[in-house]
């Protein structure tokens, strides 16, 4: 099938292993890179791209899971919302199960409050359409990605008149949380494989910084083996020549503007404000709130809960996986108190979770 049989082909993959360990050799130095995509994660364990690297050429993970980063206190405000009286709180799968201080979604769903998953904000639509007696709240998190659906389900809310429809926006901006990461002083980042999904919307130029500024090599990456592995080859091209730049190896789907109407969609519905990320303390400009012109349709406009921040020690090293500085495997939890069927922390939650994947694919 093409776009995809070529970029699993065993002997292009074994070709750009070789000249990866051949580069890294002439660099003749320990490098770091990072990737802040969850599907990238996920695609580095299941290949196991991390095994096949050279001695001294680290792949780690960090925030690329919005359900991951998603702090307890939303988890908390979004359960405080679902135990309103005539109230359906709807959202994605994941979020069901992310551990806020001491609840869930699925267990005060357990408990009688009306919470149900969707696939799609359209599906949050038809719900408050078939019950006009009942305030529909959407838990809306995620990157670029998902946002613009959210902020379409605003505009038709809107456009037509559908006056139970709300939105908890939780939704966050990833380019502000790599300038954090490189900030941070326990980290050493020589190169970021940057996402290929928040990259197809919002394109390649907002993270034409991180060269500019840091000198970080950056390539937005595919998500099969070969995509990856010639992102990596990319990377080490860059480090040897002394060129830091962006580069798109996922050529097929990103380009350099990104998607104008999504990007339009977005700034017309949201505008940008400090965010929480799990892990890595409040981000500024990391995160979207609804705009004026459509606050009828935000759930924190319209209705009041009382939600205390609180900080929950259980043990769990999820921060500290997000932000790069721990591996799974060094979580006392990891494993034992905390598996998929079980989970303590929220990247054990997710599918795309650095902890679940590590879990399923790297022991």
């Amino acid at each position: 099938m093409k776009y995809v049989d070529e970029f699993r082909d065993k002997k292009t993959a074994e070709k750009l292993i070789n000249e990866i360990s051949r580069l890294h050799k002439e660099i003749n130095r320990t490098l770091t890179f990072m990737e802040v995509c969850g599907t990238h994660t996920v695609a580095i364990s299941r290949y196991g791209l991390r095994k096949l690297m050279p001695q001294g050429l680290r792949l780690i993970s960090g925030p690329g899971c919005p359900v991951c980063v998603t702090p307890d206190y939303m988890i908390d405000k979004a359960i405080a919302y679902a135990s309103l009286p005539d109230t359906i709180l709807v959202t994605f799968g994941d979020m069901l199960r992310v551990p806020g201080s001491d609840s869930t979604l699925e267990k005060e769903k357990a408990k009688g409050c009306d919470v149900r998953m969707v696939y799609s904000t359209t599906d949050a639509i038809k719900i408050a359409e078939e019950n006009p007696s009942s305030n529909v709240l959407f838990f809306g998190i995620g990157f670029e990605t998902t946002s613009p659906t959210v902020a379409a389900s605003l505009l038709e809310a809107y456009n037509l008149g559908i006056s139970n429809y709300f939105v908890l926006c939780a939704h966050k901006i990833i380019p502000p949380a790599m300038e954090a990461l490189i900030s941070n002083p326990e980290l050493k980042i020589d190169g970021f494989i940057c996402p290929g999904h928040v990259s197809t919307i919002i394109g390649s130029k907002p993270y034409e910084f991180i060269p500019l500024k840091f000198g970080i090599s950056c390539v937005i990456a595919g998500f099969e083996p070969v995509d990856i592995l010639e992102t990596i080859y990319r990377l080490l091209c860059q480090i040897r020549e002394s060129r830091p730049i962006v580069e798109i190896q996922y050529r097929r789907v990103v380009t350099e503007d990104g998607n104008k109407k999504a990007k339009e969609m977005l700034e017309k519905v949201f505008e940008t404000v400090d965010s929480e990320w799990r892990g890595l303390g409040i981000i500024q400009d990391s995160g979207l709130k609804i705009r004026t012109e459509f606050s009828k349709h935000d759930a924190e406009t319209h209705f009041k809960v009382k939600v205390d921040k609180r900080e929950v020690r259980t043990g769990c090293m999820c921060g500290d996986v997000l932000r790069g500085i721990k591996l799974p495997p060094e979580c006392l939890l990891f494993k034992n108190s905390c598996t998929p069927e079980h989970p303590v922390g929220a990247c054990m939650v997710s599918s795309e979770g650095t902890c679940s994947s590590y879990y399923k694919y790297e022991g």
